[in-house]
């Protein structure tokens, strides 16, 4: 389902004050869950990235951006996911060439083309099974209001552009849990946007929880020259208008553009009807990286992909960030 509109406006409106008795019970549920102690401590340290917002903030660029960076010190690191839209209860490590989005989910599938990644709707079983695999760092992702698996470090992700929305909890606002008691468990805020969002972001919550990490998303060259490129572009994510507007600054000629539900299935009638949309235009189908693992094969080759990756205003302060934590959780006699 796509989010509704009031979540993104600023104040709280009159639907915001009807659904505020549900936002309540919300929020008080959330709370008694956070409040549970972990029930499995892996051997080796962990790193929750997660979010205050429901819907697409950032956190599978995240998810990669640390699994190279860490990966590129030498450590073996595994991710473990609730595989959301995907069939298996797990625990279960995805294979790519066994299992599709329909079984594990499409972001633990997109991630796996990056390292070792285990779905599991019980966290603990799943982080179990990746630290047996020999995980020396495991990053959960999605996983801030989920305590069965301790953690060592708590990053939240954040839209820069549209922060928390009207600072409403679900049903009235966006909000998993209240703004400041999400914050007081994040350790470091990772806020993403372009420099204008960033800096009015910082500006508006820096009080709040002054360690903001900052980033940007970075398309991929790929050797692909997008302008002037007739394209019918299709995206089932939490902001498929932040896409659009990509490939519109990257040149391209946007001849339709298709907003899909997050996580939306693709279909081959689905598909189909975009293709012959796209021929009959002249234009080239596109989508994004998490859209084509949901693909039916027959049609993987008609659709081109927008790479890309996040890149840190100052990576030398994620960099001490990581160091610590790892260094922290290699030490001997853990509970």
């Amino acid at each position: 389902m796509r989010a509704p509109g009031f979540w993104q406006r600023p104040g709280r409106g009159w639907q915001a004050h009807v659904l505020a008795p549900l936002a309540w019970l919300y929020a008080a549920a959330t709370a008694r869950r956070v409040s549970r102690p972990a029930r499995y401590r892996p051997p080796c340290p962990v790193i929750c990235v997660g979010n205050i917002s429901a819907g697409g903030t950032g956190k599978t660029p995240v998810v990669i951006a640390l699994v190279q960076r860490l990966a590129a010190e030498g450590l073996a690191v595994h991710v473990v996911s609730r595989g959301h839209g995907g069939r298996l209860a797990g625990p279960v490590e995805v294979d790519p060439g066994r299992h599709n989005a329909g079984d594990v989910g499409d972001e633990p599938l997109l991630i796996a083309a990056f390292t070792r990644v285990f779905v599991g709707r019980d966290r603990a079983e799943a982080g179990r099974m990746a630290a047996e695999a020999g995980a020396a760092v495991i990053i959960m992702d999605d996983g801030h209001q989920n305590p069965d698996l301790a953690r060592d470090l708590s990053l939240v992700v954040v839209d820069a552009q549209i922060g928390f929305g009207n600072r409403c909890v679900i049903p009235a606002g966006p909000l998993r849990e209240p703004v400041p008691a999400g914050l007081a468990r994040a350790d470091a805020l990772v806020a993403i946007g372009d420099d204008d969002a960033r800096a009015g972001f910082r500006a508006g919550v820096g009080q709040q929880h002054p360690d903001i990490l900052g980033a940007r998303t970075e398309v991929l060259p790929m050797g692909m020259d997008w302008q002037g490129l007739r394209v019918l572009a299709f995206a089932g994510i939490g902001q498929p208008e932040k896409f659009f507007a990509t490939l519109r600054g990257l040149g391209a000629e946007l001849v339709q553009a298709v907003a899909l539900d997050d996580h939306q299935e693709l279909g081959n009638a689905l598909i189909a009807r975009l293709a012959a949309d796209a021929d009959r235009a002249g234009a080239q189908l596109v989508t994004t990286e998490k859209d084509a693992v949901r693909l039916p094969d027959r049609f993987r080759g008609q659709v081109l992909t927008l790479p890309v990756r996040l890149e840190f205003d100052d990576p030398d302060a994620l960099d001490r960030l990581l160091e610590r934590v790892v260094k922290r959780g290699q030490g001997v006699g853990r509970p």
